[in-house]
This record gives structure tokens, sequence and C-alpha cells, in this order.
């Protein structure tokens, strides 16, 4: 038996050993200091798995430090997910936009414009309002 628990500790350390590596791969592929989700994951998995081995050698210290960590990296994965579904509510495939002064209040749609009201055409990068925009549209948030 203590043969399962020492594999399971070491398959614990392993996962949560990964996460460095997952971060530095991303970090170089994107040339800057970068935490990918997985990063998280692999904290939050490989933290429930220790946190397992240190009940099961009823050690103290290591206990509270798992422990401890474990509500870190879920918050993390909440605040994450919770950014991740504001952005995609701001990205609308109808063309409506949320008003400028709140980028998290529900879309307005604005009427077209009269046919005779000829508009410049916007700056890249702009929209008509003169707001910046982002280019990817898909993984930042509304600019200010």
């Amino acid at each position: 038996m203590n043969g399962v628990w020492l594999a399971i500790g070491l398959a614990g350390q392993i996962a949560f050993g990964a996460r460095f590596l997952v971060q530095w791969v991303a970090s170089e592929r994107r040339g800057r200091s970068v935490i990918p989700m997985a990063f998280w994951w692999l904290s939050l998995g490989g933290g429930v798995i220790l946190l397992s081995y240190a009940i099961h050698r009823r050690d103290p210290v290591f206990i509270l430090g798992q422990s401890f960590g474990l509500v870190v990296y879920a918050r993390n994965i909440v605040l994450i997910r919770r950014r991740r579904s504001r952005a995609a509510r701001q990205r609308r495939p109808d063309g409506a936009r949320a008003p400028a002064g709140d980028p998290h209040a529900p879309a307005v749609r604005s009427a077209p414009p009269p046919s005779w009201a000829a508009r410049p055409a916007p700056a890249i990068g702009r929209d008509l309002h003169s707001r910046r925009v982002c280019a990817c549209r898909r993984t930042c948030l509304v600019f200010s």
C-alpha cells in the first residue's frame, strides 16, 4: 500500500512541476512572461493530488501549505474564466456594441445611417467614434 501512495505522491509532484514547464514554453513562444490557463489547471490538479498524499502521511505542514495553494489556484481560474466570459459578451456577432461609457452594459443597436449621410472611412485601429479597437477582437478586452 505504501508503494501506491508513493506513486500518488510522485504523480502529484510531476503534475505540479509540469506547470513550470508549461509556463516557460508559453513565455518563450510569446517572447514575454505569461501564465497560461494550463498552468493554473496543473497547479490545481497537482495540488489536489499532493494534498491527498499529505493527508495520508498526516503531515500538518504539508497539508496547510497545499490547502492554501488550492484556494489561490481555484480563485485564479474563477477570475480568468469570469474575464473571458465578459470579453466574449463584448464580442457580438450581430455588430451591436456596448455603450461607450460602460463596456459591461448590454449591447445597443443603433439605427443605420440614412443613405445620404456620407461617413468618412474609419482609420485602421479605430472605430467611428475614435475609440481604439483591438485588431484580434478575440482575446483582448475593450480599450478605453
